[in-house]
């Protein structure tokens, strides 16, 4: 069963109605645009090294411990709520190209959000950006069985961001939802997107 497709900007209950929900796999993909075409034939250009990361933040949208940046250098946080699969050199292949695990109940209550983004591998030196990708989505799924329960397709033109900020698993009371972002963002790596939330 497919899930519910969210468009830019949509929030959508996950634990609500979702008895027993506690543990999600939120899954990237994408795939390189088709190379430009030039007098000589296709343009060879670069694999696209998409890194994803997830911050977990305070109440007030912080990160307030630099631990609890889960990217391909540091692929667990320290409560083991939020484990990161590792790195996907190129986009290459059907179905996700990185996943992270969140263990809902194991989130420490002073982290409220799970802000989730994607950044391009020495975007600067490779001369690449998001233009350069299609097909970009977010999804989330039951663990259990790997039924999704929600997708956004990141479909707008990112041309010149090398950041982007795809959706955000959040607190709402006792439950979780998450919110479709899509934005992008100028950032050359993760530490330096990072800063935004310190």
């Amino acid at each position: 069963m497919a899930g519910i497709n969210l468009v830019k900007g949509q929030k959508i209950d996950l634990t609500k109605g979702n008895a027993g929900l506690s543990n999600v796999i939120v899954g990237l993909g994408w795939d390189p645009a088709e190379p430009a075409r030039g007098f000589f034939g296709a343009k060879k250009q670069a694999n696209i090294d998409c890194d994803a990361s997830a911050l977990m933040l305070s109440e007030n949208g912080k990160l307030t411990r630099k631990e609890n940046l889960i990217f391909f250098h540091n692929k667990q946080s320290p409560c083991g709520s939020v484990v990161h699969s590792g790195d996907n050199l190129t986009g290459d292949g059907d179905g996700d190209d990185e996943q992270i695990m969140v263990s809902l109940s194991k989130i420490p209550a002073d982290v409220h959000k799970v802000l989730v983004v994607v950044n391009i591998y020495d975007a600067v030196n490779r001369k690449q950006d998001f233009g350069m990708i299609k097909s970009a989505y977010i999804r989330v799924m039951n663990a259990v069985g790997n039924t999704e329960l929600i997708k956004f397709n990141l479909s707008e033109n990112y041309n010149g961001f090398t950041a982007l900020i795809c959706g955000e698993l959040y607190r709402h009371g006792s439950e979780w939802k998450f919110a479709a972002i899509g934005e992008g963002a100028h950032a050359a790596h993760i530490n330096q997107l990072a800063e935004r939330y310190i």
